[in-house]
């Protein structure tokens, strides 16, 4: 049952502006992955690392673990250095202050399939 909804809201979210945006910086999978595949790329971090340090190359380099394999802890750690890596650029280089709520690390780390963020 939970399939079953969370496919239109794959769809729909794979589909967005934000991901067709990020889709421009390279493939999110090798060969033709499934929307699936491309969303479970976006969530383990990694993806995203490197579309952040191609935005802002002076970001310091943290360790980001290439093989998540779909363990919570390993995403939660690279969504947490993401997170910190947005931040950082929004104050040091925009001189923007984030006042909105950022995603739940643990959360996406723990049940990216949640839905919940």
């Amino acid at each position: 049952m939970e399939n079953e909804i969370f496919t239109p809201l794959l769809e729909q979210f794979m589909t967005s502006p934000l991901v067709t945006w990020v889709k421009t910086f390279g493939p999110l999978t090798a060969g033709n992955g499934t929307n699936l595949d491309e969303y479970v790329a976006l969530v383990d971090g990694v993806f995203l690392n490197q579309v952040m340090l191609q935005i802002n190359p002076k970001l310091e380099s943290q360790r980001v673990n290439k093989k998540v394999n779909n363990d919570a802890s390993l995403r939660m750690h690279n969504v947490s250095i993401l997170v910190r890596q947005i931040k950082c650029y929004y104050q040091e280089t925009l001189q923007q202050l984030i006042m909105m709520s950022l995603p739940n690390v643990l959360i996406i780390g723990k049940n990216p399939f949640s839905g919940k963020y």
